[in-house]
């Protein structure tokens, strides 16, 4: 697993090094198109490149094409969810323990909180790679969810890239590894996600 995480890293600083700002983009639009690519590695690397390099890059740029990054990865996800989410999942989701009352559940949740629950979960490490795709299933109205998606993911893009940028001379030193447990920490935190998931939702078809 440290291997891998070492791969994926290198992998992510080697393409937005090379690519700039549009390097950001395509990391930032894969990471939200439910491909858990740590955002916590790809915008505070943006920012050091903005520290290495400020006639080149800027921060607010910086944060603005991570926005967009995740607005395209989450409108794919978001038409995946639309057009063939809910067909497939009714058909096979009873063998990753999804029911029927599970999507209507998700339903009403969008139809109240849609709004809100897209914003906040753009702040919010995990949840933020996940979120699009149910909010497609439930399709909520695609011009809000766009909207909502940008506002929400330019402050967590802007954020990480300034941490980045006011840090940059560590980045070889103390950054990288810190944020190499990041990522380890993050899996760790989607595997426990998963194991309450199958808890609860045993526990449920045994009552």
């Amino acid at each position: 697993m440290d291997e891998i995480l070492r791969a994926v890293t290198t992998w992510i600083t080697a393409n937005v090094a090379s690519l700039g700002y549009i390097g950001i983009v395509i990391m930032m639009g894969i990471e939200s198109a439910c491909i858990p690519l740590p955002s916590e590695v790809i915008m505070p690397f943006g920012g050091y490149l903005v520290y290495k390099d400020p006639a080149r890059f800027n921060i607010w740029l910086m944060g603005v094409a991570g926005a967009i990054g995740c607005v395209w990865g989450s409108v794919v996800a978001y038409w995946v969810g639309s057009y063939g989410g809910r067909p497939f999942i009714e058909k096979y989701g009873k063998y990753v323990l999804i029911r029927r009352k599970d999507l209507d559940k998700a339903d009403a949740f969008f139809a109240r909180y849609g709004d809100a629950a897209i914003f906040i979960s753009r702040l919010l490490p995990v949840v933020r790679t996940f979120i699009s795709f149910p909010a497609g299933i439930a399709r909520m109205r695609f011009g809000r969810f766009v909207v909502y998606t940008f506002l929400g993911s330019f402050p967590w893009c802007l954020g990480l890239a300034y941490l980045g940028k006011i840090l940059g001379k560590q980045w070889d030193t103390k950054l990288r590894a810190y944020f190499h447990k990041a990522d380890a920490l993050i899996i760790a935190v989607i595997l426990l996600l998963v194991v309450l998931y199958v808890f609860h939702h045993i526990k449920s078809e045994r009552e």
